[in-house]
């Protein structure tokens, strides 16, 4: 159970958790990465980022300080049984959720998605989401587990209604996957393009975004458990990110950093700064 009372303050994310609007939670979970696990590394290392990153955005002109913000720091998860995981994730987010906030996950691998956007579904039935990753992640299971960062997308997509899931970036997949894409998640290969025209028709909806950061060229972002060649630049991604300015984002999730395959440290740079981005994007001004 997370405890409200614990936050991380840095420049620009510093407020109370009863007074901020939106909280920063990580997620640091990483039971079933099929390649290379390490993903429970990342909310702290991306942390240590925000220390030296600018509260400024020159990208939309806006500044952390403006906005009211808190870090309640990582949910306190069971060791082993991802059933029990996904379970947890779930209630502590209805918690949340009941106290009106808006959340922002770091992760943690993408599995932690499923219970998010569960919890989401309980307070906003018309929610949509919209999916970055360079995975179609729509299989019905991987290696016989049914509870995989293989299928969050599937798993998900039974927990909502047709033809509210949009995909960007993928570029990895079996065949079934990306058929099962084309006809039921709006799924948009190996490209960003296609934003811009979905926006009238979600309108002042809700929604989730999930940002899985490997849709980011490994030349970009190597510090991920499954890299995937022919990704997106760091550019393309914030200015897909920016066509959602005004629209009613709810909640959001960067997930997929393992930041010891990049000795470097640029990977959680990365990372940091997409986080900033998007938490201005969601951030009304007090």
């Amino acid at each position: 159970m997370i405890k409200k009372e614990k936050r991380y303050i840095y420049d620009g994310i510093k407020a109370e958790y009863k007074d901020a609007e939106i909280v920063i939670c990580g997620v640091p979970y990483d039971g079933t990465c099929s390649n290379k696990p390490g993903t429970r590394f990342g909310p702290n290392e991306l942390r240590k980022e925000i220390y030296g990153l600018e509260t400024y955005s020159p990208y939309q002109d806006k500044d952390l300080k403006e906005f009211s913000f808190c870090d309640m720091g990582d949910l306190e998860l069971p060791i082993g049984n991802s059933e029990h995981v996904v379970s947890t994730i779930f209630e502590d987010y209805q918690t949340i959720l009941e106290d009106k906030k808006r959340i922002i996950t770091i992760g943690g691998e993408h599995l932690i998605t499923y219970p998010i956007v569960k919890a989401y579904l309980k307070e906003y039935e018309d929610l949509y989401v919209i999916h970055y990753d360079a995975h179609t992640d729509l299989r019905d299971e991987f290696f016989g587990e049914k509870l995989s960062h293989a299928n969050v997308i599937k798993l998900i997509y039974d927990e909502m209604k047709e033809g509210k899931i949009y995909q960007f970036g993928i570029r990895s997949g079996t065949k079934e996957e990306f058929e099962f894409g084309k006809t039921h998640t709006n799924l948009h290969f190996n490209t960003l393009d296609g934003l811009s025209h979905i926006i009238k028709d979600i309108g002042k909806h809700p929604i989730y975004v999930t940002i899985d950061l490997d849709v980011l060229d490994p030349s970009v972002f190597p510090g991920t458990g499954t890299p995937e060649p022919g990704g997106v630049s760091f550019n393309d991604l914030i200015e897909s990110l920016l066509l959602l300015k005004g629209l009613n984002i709810v909640g959001a999730d960067i997930v997929e950093l393992s930041p010891h395959y990049d000795a470097s440290g640029v990977s959680n740079v990365v990372a940091a700064k997409v986080l900033r981005e998007v938490s201005l994007l969601m951030g009304v001004k007090v």
